[in-house]
């Protein structure tokens, strides 16, 4: 239990570290997941592009390991940049906000999105994500300070805690819908509210349909 907690707390100083952009260059989903990694599995230090070399001699410190240099083949080591959409461009599909690990773009579908730039960690997951190639980075103008990290975090967790929210509710809505195709009283004919008959074939692919199209508008 104790080596357990010492791993836990490893962890965690070893994700403090990390730049908290989200970007997923180091091969893992997350700077939480890399550092899990980094503890658990021995991964080297040296995949952290945004964090560079700041990073891996802070790392390297906490860990006693030998200072290398970046693994290139995750990226190099560039001024930060944050994303911009080209609003002439936009078409609203609102794709880029889907891509976004922190919830740094606005908009609604049909509707020109907006990138929140002091929210902008420049992970640059929406820019393959565009269909129309509207989105553009820049230099950012800002320090990626400590307050900067923090937040750019606690934006990933709320976006990760969303999503398992809206997972559920999409299986809880499929599960009630299972249950309203249990009730069908007569497996042959389904009597509709203007007292027309449809099969239960019918009925079936509707409600089928139904629930396509409420995970698609998600």
């Amino acid at each position: 239990m104790r080596n357990m907690i010492m791993s836990i707390n490893l962890v965690q100083q070893v994700d403090k570290l990390l730049p908290q952009t989200q970007c997923t260059r180091c091969g893992y989903p997350s700077c939480q997941k890399y550092a899990q990694a980094i503890i658990d599995d021995g991964i080297a230090i040296n995949q952290c592009p945004p964090g560079g070399d700041a990073v891996i001699s802070s790392l390297a410190k906490l860990l006693e390991r030998e200072i290398v240099p970046l693994n290139t083949d995750h990226g190099f080591i560039q001024e930060r940049l944050i994303a911009r959409v080209v609003e002439d461009d936009c078409i609203g599909c609102a794709l880029c906000i889907k891509a976004c690990p922190v919830d740094a773009i606005v908009g609604a579908n049909k509707m020109l999105h907006t990138v929140l730039a002091v929210e902008c960690s420049g992970c640059e997951l929406c820019v393959p994500a565009c269909p129309v190639d509207c989105i553009e980075l820049y230099h950012d103008p800002l320090e990626w300070t400590d307050e900067r990290k923090v937040k750019s975090r606690i934006r990933f967790d709320n976006h990760q805690l969303r999503r398992v929210n809206e997972q559920k509710q999409r299986e809880l809505r499929l599960q009630q819908q299972a249950e309203l195709l249990k009730k069908v009283v007569n497996p042959a004919q389904v009597s509709t509210s203007d007292d027309n008959s449809v099969s239960k074939g019918d009925f079936l692919a509707q409600i089928i349909a139904k629930a396509k199209q409420n995970i698609e508008s998600k």
